[in-house]
């Protein structure tokens, strides 16, 4: 594809991030996003994929690249970034299909994308900077679009991310390697922008977290059969008292199994932002 670059004398949209990344850093992620959004890959008139902020390394979008082929053989996916430095590192690792441009959050793509995936890239903005972000991503979305945004552990052990689409946010998913970790709670430090200042008594997600603790707690007798077994069960018990997403292709043991728990947004949305931002 042609992807449009930044007009000579505009600067791209955003700053820089800290770049860092690495080998699978991201797969969670890509692995919900191929089995939630496959179907609208699938259906698509040439669907365009953009890796917004993908760090110092090409090495993630490549992958994403390569799991959303398995699912679309024609998906083309376009890797953005601020930092020219990056881009021009990342330009020997094109191939048909897979290109790298320097862009921010206005997307210099040539065509509306049907997936943003943006990683690691709103931690160093303010909540409404954030959200905002959102609002401007969710503008050049096409028709039926979707944004992954969040962020993750530095090898991917812990993460979180929000789905939006035209309307706004949609779901958080919280994922973890179920070994290694003490509680549920943990992932706390990995919530989205919109979310992590908003974990204090009082808001729904810091409810949303104890009483995901306090199912884990009485799930330990699972644990005799592995973190997996303990896991599952914490969330059956959670989902007595929360909307947890409980039936394809959001929810279910399937994905629960691999350390997975997905809400609606409105379940834990921030005091004064249970619906859309501005344009929303």
């Amino acid at each position: 594809m042609n992807a449009a670059r930044v007009p000579a004398g505009r600067r791209p949209v955003g700053e820089a991030t800290r770049g860092t990344t690495g080998h699978n850093r991201l797969r969670r992620a890509d692995r919900w996003t191929a089995a939630v959004y496959g179907p609208l890959l699938v259906s698509a008139d040439r669907p365009l994929v953009v890796d917004l902020g993908y760090g110092a390394s090409h090495v993630t979008t490549s992958e994403l690249f390569t799991r959303l082929r398995r699912v679309r053989p024609d998906v083309e996916v376009v890797g953005v970034e601020i930092d020219p430095v990056r881009v021009a590192a990342a330009k020997p690792y094109e191939r048909p299909g897979l290109s790298f441009v320097r862009g921010g959050f206005e997307l210099p793509v040539d065509r509306a994308p049907l997936i943003v995936r943006a990683f690691n890239v709103l931690r160093q903005y303010g909540e409404a900077q954030a959200w905002d972000a959102w609002d401007l991503l969710r503008s050049r979305l096409a028709a039926n679009g979707v944004i992954v945004e969040g962020t993750c552990s530095e090898i991917g052990h812990r993460a979180a991310w929000v789905a939006l689409d035209a309307r706004g946010p949609r779901t958080l998913t919280l994922a973890a390697r179920l070994a290694g970790f003490e509680r549920p709670s943990d992932l706390a430090e990995r919530l989205p922008k919109a979310l992590i200042h908003r974990n204090v008594p009082g808001e729904r997600v810091h409810d949303f977290l104890r009483d995901f603790d306090r199912a884990w707690a009485l799930a330990a007798p699972y644990g005799a059969y592995g973190a997996r077994s303990r896991w599952v069960a914490a969330v059956e018990r959670l989902a007595g008292t929360w909307p947890v997403a409980a039936a394809p292709p959001l929810g279910g043991r399937r994905r629960w199994r691999l350390g997975e728990v997905t809400v609606p947004w409105t379940a834990l949305a921030p005091h004064g932002r249970a619906t859309p931002g501005p344009g929303g």
